[in-house]
């Protein structure tokens, strides 16, 4: 049975992109060794934050898009054998964008 996670409020639910980083001798960096924020995916999004006068305010990243996050951030998920992130919106510092031709 395949499931589904929609993430609440103002969370985002990433799944994590996985790049080895090898230095030229040949030794892996983990991610977590790495200086540089963690790369991912948008997978599903929540209704957004609750504004000062209680009107939904909507997130800024949608589905599809490849975001960088804060290394320190989130919630790990295993879920299909699947590894996700659920985060805050604030965890999220940037969308990576195709440059124009």
């Amino acid at each position: 049975m395949e499931h589904h996670l929609k993430p609440l409020g103002d969370r985002v639910l990433v799944e994590p992109i996985e790049e080895q980083e090898v230095t030229s001798t040949g030794i892996v960096i983990p991610q977590t060794a790495r200086e540089r924020p963690a790369e991912g995916i948008v997978v599903e999004v929540g209704t957004g934050r609750t504004g000062k006068e209680g009107q939904k305010v909507p997130l800024e990243v949608k589905r599809g898009d490849r975001v960088l996050l804060n290394n320190y951030g989130g919630t790990e998920v295993s879920l299909e054998d699947r590894t996700f992130k659920v985060v805050q919106s604030d965890d999220i510092l940037a969308v990576l964008v195709e440059p124009r031709s």
